[in-house]
């Protein structure tokens, strides 16, 4: 969408700021956020997302004690010092992380048979590509030792694009009440409760913990070292709900990357809302939203 397909800046700012709000948020500030978050992180920003940047956004230019939009963003694409850290700070306040224990639960018993049908007496090598803050790597290590009993030999990679919610997941640490939908085994075999000042909070037991590596990674990246040093070829990938923040020639180049680390027979799980049948040279449907790498 071309500058002639908006409104005014000065009527968008006005909209944006009817609340008096402390900065003024432009088109054109807003376009360039839009532009620098899908070069840094792929993503295609809804033009309904105005009022999300500003409220996310906005925080950064407090903390910084900058004055306007246009200063934070000039700074962002210009100065080299300045964008080395914060532009990790702008991928983080502009990504979801939207997550649960066991989301799409579906997924998990297909999960099982294929980590019990048996992978030829090799431990399972399993990477959780949007780990988000845990809930989705600690599911799938849950998975496992319940698929393959006490002590099974498995690795998982867990990524994300955000530093901020890794370093939440790799303490392992949840409040009770969110922990709760895994039921009361689970709860039992996998969770140790707080007490004292902990009381309320959950920490995952160290034999499930210690299945998992967390690392920063993003999908755009020309090269995907952590990959590399954590060993292909994959036999499963759990890459869901990412998909739909990126444009179909940002999803197809992903996708032919995931089926390049992920083993023939394989598993991709992706999120409820994606559908990859256009990218049939690589992947095939064997269940909702499940695919076999071919």
């Amino acid at each position: 969408m071309g500058a002639r397909d908006h409104p005014s800046d000065a009527t968008t700012a006005l909209a944006v700021n009817n609340d008096a709000r402390l900065f003024e948020l432009s088109v054109r500030d807003f376009d360039r956020v839009r532009r620098i978050i899908h070069g840094l992180a792929g993503i295609d920003l809804n033009p309904s997302k105005q009022n999300m940047v500003y409220s996310r956004l906005s925080r950064r230019l407090r903390v910084l004690g900058m004055d306007s939009f246009e200063r934070y963003l000039d700074r962002l694409e210009g100065d080299p010092q300045f964008t080395q850290a914060e532009r990790q700070e702008f991928v983080n306040s502009l990504t979801t992380n939207l997550t649960s224990f066991f989301r799409e639960q579906h997924h998990f018993p297909v999960f099982a048979d294929f980590l019990m049908r048996g992978l030829a007496g090799k431990p399972p090598r399993v990477w959780c590509a949007a780990a988000s803050t845990g809930e989705e790597p600690y599911s799938i290590a849950m998975t496992v030792v319940e698929a393959l009993g006490e002590g099974a030999a498995a690795r998982i990679l867990a990524t994300d694009i955000d530093t901020q919610v890794l370093a939440s997941a790799s303490r392992g640490v949840y409040r009770e009440q969110a922990a709760q939908v895994c039921g009361p085994q689970r709860m039992r075999r996998f969770f140790l409760r707080g007490t004292g000042s902990n009381a309320g909070n959950v920490r995952l037991r160290p034999e499930v913990a210690r299945m998992i590596e967390f690392g920063q990674l993003n999908l755009l990246e020309p090269d995907w070292p952590l990959l590399t040093r954590f060993g292909m070829p994959l036999d499963a990938v759990f890459c869901r709900n990412v998909m739909i923040y990126f444009n179909r020639a940002t999803q197809r180049n992903v996708l032919q990357r995931i089926a390049g680390v992920l083993r023939p027979g394989g598993l991709l799980f992706a999120g409820h809302s994606e559908n990859f049948t256009d990218c049939r040279e690589w992947f095939a449907l064997r269940g909702k939203t499940v695919y076999e790498r071919l």
